[in-house]
């Protein structure tokens, strides 16, 4: 019989010491994840919890090498994380459109795409792993970070963040160069020591669905993270029935056009799998 492990992250705020004095302050991360947490537990899954000082880069890359450590061919690993988007520069050779390579920001640093691609390698082969990110990445439209023209759909500024109403995950441009300019050996470092994304394959299957597409913004909100808030109303408590595609094309009916969930699968193929009920086990 197949087992379920999953894991929850969610950050309100992250360390400022780390991003130039930006605490990243939102309302929602923390609900989302006790939330997509009480999902997991309705339907079966032994669960684990991060939450905001908690939810750093190596604690989370700990809690899912554990679940990669302990699940079989045929398991399912289920990963939701709410927080602030953000990038560094690709120095792998991902061959990015924007040269750059998508983050998700963990309390102490930048948790890079290209090490939780490499933390899918080590998933038994046919393993099951679904990740949900109320996140975004702002500002992929073939810019490097510090470049002075215009880039659509960014939060230029702290200020302009922080006056935000509601606010958005994302990393503001200021920040997202302050920070990487602060960190340069560490991010470049990260990227050396592991495969680009394009050269990673992973034997398990990995579905993802995402907050929005890269070029925009997810929203924060009051009581949950704008994407979550509809993924519970299309999840009905488990009343929902249909595979994956179908349960993120009716999430992203209910969004506004500026902000469109994406469904991502990467690894390899299994058709099965993505047609099954979201977070069934067995």
């Amino acid at each position: 019989m197949a087992s379920g492990l999953s894991l929850h992250i969610g950050l309100n705020r992250v360390d400022p010491a780390h991003y130039d004095g930006w605490d990243g302050a939102l309302n929602a991360c923390e609900f989302d994840a006790l939330d997509m947490q009480a999902i997991a537990e309705s339907c079966g899954f032994t669960t684990n919890l991060l939450l905001t000082q908690d939810a750093t880069a190596d604690a989370v890359k700990a809690a899912i090498s554990r679940a990669a450590a302990e699940l079989a061919p045929g398991d399912l690993f289920f990963l939701s994380y709410s927080g602030h988007g953000g990038q560094v520069p690709d120095r792998n050779g991902d061959d990015e459109v924007d040269h750059l390579d998508e983050t998700w920001v963990a309390f102490d640093r930048q948790l890079v795409d290209d090490e939780l691609y490499a933390l899918w390698g080590a998933f038994a082969p046919r393993a099951r792993i679904v990740v949900l990110s109320d996140s975004c990445h702002s500002g992929t439209a073939n810019r490097r970070i510090g470049d002075e023209a215009e880039v659509p759909n960014v939060v230029k500024t702290r200020q302009q963040a922080d006056a935000a109403s509601p606010r958005y995950r994302a990393m503001p441009q200021d920040v997202l160069a302050a920070t990487y300019r602060a960190h340069a050996a560490l991010y470049d470092d990260i990227q050396k020591q592991v495969p680009s994304a394009g050269q990673a394959q992973p034997e398990a299957t990995v579905l993802l669905i995402s907050g929005c597409r890269d070029d925009q913004l997810s929203r924060d909100g009051l009581a949950n993270g704008l994407f979550t808030e509809n993924l519970k109303a299309v999840w009905n408590d488990g009343a929902w029935d249909g595979g994956y595609p179908a349960f993120r094309e009716t999430i992203r009916a209910r969004m506004p056009q500026d902000q469109q969930p994406h469904y991502n699968p990467v690894g390899a193929g299994n058709p099965e799998f993505e047609q099954q009920k979201p977070f069934s086990i067995g």
